[in-house]
């Protein structure tokens, strides 16, 4: 199966809901010191609203297998376009703080439900043997969208003197209205028809995807769903593995630190003595790494396969954060030091986490549970990476709070490092249906 231009079409534009992600993940770094001025906010309200996107994403993440599951992957993926252009505009025009706070909450909405239907949706028209890239544009749009936003803020925060917040935050729906129009021209997802016993048409869509096996992916797909009849509850003995697995890998995925860092890149860097044009500029630069990095897993991740790419890259991020929580105890040495750690691991962690965990939780469950599953898996990344979010700048405030939040972060990469031996499977050229 070649990558025909229907299948490119549908994998790069899904792919833009994931720019959408990275980017709405990434602008509150330049945004959050405005925000707490212009609102008055003590430290647990200014974590709260940093935090409130991704308890809407929480909620996003949890419930998106429903509209993906009724409506389909298309209308669904419409929609998010629809709730990160509301939420832009919405966040740039308002000066009430519970008004800001819904805003921010409807685009956590958009995120959660576009890190679990744009990944499912990519890997339900791609070829096993190309899988692994294609889902791997999620991610690298993800990164991209990321490096926008801290390029974004850093020419803003130059040129905009007062409330230049509202840009900042307010940009991002020019994105999300090229997502929305461009959306209309993706073909459904086949295994959806097919699920939905609109087989002639599913049959139909697999060919115009250039699938040279289409009958045999029919087939395929069929059997699978023939293996029970009834609706699979998702919580049940047989799925035990699966769902043990993306807990174990979504929870580490977070306490790398990598939201931390995202969201507050600017404030870690002064914390080590930098000056505030400065930080951004830096932060700019994290941007830049994780780009290139990704790209770097993507041209990969089909060859070597997924548990070479985690292993290397959570060693990188052990020592690369042990020598963070170092720096940031001894100011005096790390004001200068910090940034070389902190790009180390933010390769690491592009190359290995970064890259793997949406190929991972959209493969490993099997398609009459797939929605539900990425659901699952999704909430669990989301709800850490609220939590840590909204206590990132309460620990911060703590003599000493930035090493140890440094430290915990590498001895969780430690315990990643043993799942990775122990536990993690290899996905590499599975197709959909087969157990692994």
């Amino acid at each position: 199966m070649g990558l025909t231009k229907k299948l490119l079409t549908g994998a790069i534009v899904s792919s833009l809901g994931g720019l959408l992600f990275g980017f709405d993940t990434a602008v509150i770094s330049g945004a959050e010191q405005g925000l707490k001025s212009f609102f008055d906010l003590d430290p647990v309200a200014h974590g709260f609203t940093n935090s409130i996107a991704l308890i809407g994403t929480i909620i996003g993440a949890i419930f998106a297998f429903w509209p993906a599951q009724k409506l389909g992957r298309k209308k669904s993926l419409l929609f998010i376009g629809f709730l990160f252009g509301l939420s832009a505009i919405g966040c740039a025009l308002t000066s009430n703080w519970e008004l800001f706070l819904l805003y921010r909450f409807l685009g956590g909405l958009g995120v959660g439900a576009s890190s679990v239907i744009a990944p499912m949706y990519i890997s339900e028209i791609s070829p096993a043997t190309h899988r692994g890239r294609l889902v791997g544009l999620f991610q690298f749009s993800i990164v991209f969208g990321i490096l926008l936003a801290f390029i974004s803020n850093y020419f803003l925060k130059i040129e905009i003197e007062n409330e230049a917040w509202r840009w900042m935050l307010g940009v991002e729906a020019v994105p999300a209205l090229i997502f929305f129009l461009l959306t209309f021209f993706i073909p459904k997802s086949p295994r959806w028809m097919i699920i939905k016993g609109n087989d002639k048409e599913g049959l139909s869509i697999l060919k115009q995807l250039g699938d040279l096996k289409a009958n045999e992916t029919y087939d395929s797909i069929k059997n699978s769903l023939k293996q029970n009849v009834k609706k699979d509850k998702l919580f049940q003995s047989k799925y035990f593995k699966p769902l043990l697995l993306v807990f174990l890998m979504a929870t580490f995925n977070q306490f790398s630190g990598i939201n931390a860092i995202m969201y507050y890149a600017p404030r870690i860097f002064e914390m080590s003595g930098i000056a505030e044009d400065s930080a951004f500029l830096q932060a700019a630069s994290v941007g830049f790494v994780n780009m290139v990095f990704t790209i770097i897993a993507m041209s990969l991740i089909d060859k070597i396969g997924r548990k070479k790419l985690m292993i290397w890259g959570t060693l990188g991020m052990i020592i690369s954060l042990i020598f963070s929580a170092f720096y940031l105890n001894e100011s005096e040495i790390g004001s200068g030091l910090l940034i070389v750690p902190i790009l180390i691991f933010i390769a690491s962690f592009a190359f290995s986490q970064g890259a793997v965990i949406w190929v991972f939780i959209s493969e490993i469950f099997p398609n009459r549970v797939r929605a539900s599953g990425q659901s699952f898996g999704t909430f669990i990344h989301w709800f850490w990476a609220a939590i840590l979010t909204w206590l990132f700048p309460v620990v911060a405030e703590l003599p000493n709070g930035g090493t140890y939040a440094f430290g915990f972060f590498a001895l969780a990469m430690i315990f990643q490092l043993l799942f990775v031996f122990k536990l993690f499977p290899e996905t590499k050229g599975k197709t959909l249906e087969e157990n692994v």
